[in-house]
């Protein structure tokens, strides 16, 4: 035991991981309309070759809730020989930008459009498994699933099917609640697989007419891409699905190795590392033509709360779904499908953020407008466009909060008008400078000092020229600008 001293802390937290994962791993591979073997081959792979890699010592990673909704869409559109050349591309892109020491710039990523992603996620999830929990189809797009929830309703009520569904599903998310407030020693299985359990005994006992997870076995679910799958990289679509895999997919897994490193006093993550281990994962996984993974901040927080120390707990995680997915496979098809659809509906929910937008509108109002901006883009439009036009409104609203700018005009009724520019000159308020300044009399002598400007871009300079050409009237001294040049030569970094 000393040269594995933590081995039984390790061991324990295991055991803790895999009940964990389980449910969630062929929940989110049901979600994504694959089958749901595939959910625990990409937990295998996560647990023991991301697993052993260096990185974050007590990060788990598998299929995640969160590119749930991106999944779906891709094997909706490209069908799932396509799934795993995506999931390989962005693998491969994750190693690259690993190798290229890209992935401590994640972090600069605004925390507001990663939680807008994670709420938008959420609400498509939450509405998409609502029909899963009734037995209807669900719409394609995350706009019309929300809309069509209420003729979803009126279908329910009318079919006993679907009640009975209805009311496991209900009965899942309430074990899921109320869980928390159980005796610690009852808590000590995980919640998700005590809902699992509680729902599958009582569709069992009760004999209801509710769907169960379809099992192929774990070697025929297995869908290898093939050449032609390949040939579809060349597509803009395709590759704007690989874009949309890899940033999300590193983006959710990097800010969950900050979260986790928070909860312990163990060595912190070394992002670039990590960003090639979750690579190097979603590759093989690709090959496999299994789920992308990501680090899954569920997974680590129990990992941690047990007790682990080293990553033998995530790794020995990775060998127990492995003997599970190949010794009790037709334990999956006992499960039923509104079971994991309410544990779908619960994990969408605790993807927003509600008690942090209040906080934040009432301390940045900026940072929750792109939140909820994000979130309702990426369910009206889709994820991809989504966070881009969460990103976009980030940027913008950074560049309007640092282009700062004052004019200051001393007019000493005699002499010359002098007019003093400091801060940020940006093109975002050159129309308030533009206003100040042809306010300005035309008749008297004008002598503009910008000595005090820390930036000043280019649209900028080129209408200060322009302006100080063509302000004075005839018969009256020239415009003279003083420190233009100084002004315009670019900061030291």
């Amino acid at each position: 035991m000393t040269a594995f001293p933590h081995l039984r802390r390790d061991f324990a937290a295991s055991l803790v991981v895999f009940l964990v994962a389980v449910p969630l791993c062929v929940g989110v591979a049901v979600a994504s309309g694959v089958p749901a073997e595939l959910g625990l081959v990409t937990g295998i792979v996560g647990g023991i070759v991301t697993g052993l890699m260096p990185g974050s010592s007590l990060q788990v990673s598998g299929p995640a809730a969160g590119l749930t909704v991106l999944v779906f869409e891709a094997v909706s559109e490209f069908g799932l020989p396509a799934l795993g050349v995506i999931v390989l591309a962005a693998g491969l892109l994750q190693l690259a930008m690993g190798a290229l020491k890209l992935g401590r710039w994640f972090r600069a990523i605004s925390v507001s459009v990663v939680e807008g992603m994670l709420a938008g996620i959420g609400l498509v999830i939450i509405a998409g498994q609502m029909y899963a929990a009734a037995g209807l189809k669900a719409p394609a797009s995350g706009l019309d699933k929300i809309l069509g929830l209420p003729g979803a309703a009126a279908d329910a009520v009318g079919s006993p099917e679907a009640l009975a569904s209805l009311a496991l599903g209900a009965g899942t998310v309430a074990v899921l609640v109320g869980w928390k407030r159980l005796p610690e020693k009852v808590r000590a299985v995980p919640g998700a697989l005590a809902a699992v359990i509680v729902a599958t005994v009582a569709a069992s006992a009760l004999s209801l007419p509710v769907a169960t997870v379809e099992v192929k076995g774990l070697i025929d679910s297995l869908s290898l891409p093939g050449a032609d799958a390949f040939g579809g990289l060349a597509t803009p679509a395709v590759i704007g699905t690989v874009l949309a895999f890899t940033l999300i997919a590193s983006a959710e897994s990097l800010f969950s190795a900050a979260a986790v490193d928070r909860l312990h006093d163990g060595p912190r993550t070394r992002y670039d590392k990590e960003l090639m281990a979750q690579g190097t994962g979603n590759a093989i996984c690709g090959v496999l033509g299994a789920l992308p993974m990501t680090a899954v901040i569920v997974r680590s927080s129990a990992n941690v709360a047990a007790g682990a120390r080293t990553k033998a707990s995530r790794v020995l995680h990775g060998v127990w779904l492995l003997l599970f997915a190949a010794l009790l496979p037709s334990a999956l098809a006992l499960i039923p499908l509104p079971a994991l659809a309410g544990i779908l509906v619960h994990a969408g929910w605790k993807l927003i953020p509600f008690r942090g937008l209040v906080a934040l509108w009432r301390s940045h109002r900026g940072e929750a407008v792109i939140l909820v901006v994000t979130a309702v883009a990426i369910v009206a439009v889709n994820m991809f466009e989504g966070v881009l036009i969460g990103l976009a409104l980030s940027v913008v609203k950074t560049a309007w909060e640092t282009s700062h700018i004052r004019l200051e005009v001393i007019d000493k009724g005699a002499g010359p008008i002098q007019a003093y520019l400091t801060g940020n000159a940006t093109f975002l308020r050159l129309p308030k400078i533009l206003d100040s300044l042809e306010a300005l009399p035309q008749d008297r002598p004008v002598e503009l000092d910008t000595s005090g400007l820390h930036h000043l871009d280019h649209a900028c300079r080129t209408a200060l020229e322009s302006w100080a050409e063509r302000h004075s009237t005839a018969g009256t001294e020239p415009v003279k600008v003083t420190a233009l040049t100084k002004a315009a030569a670019p900061e030291p970094v």
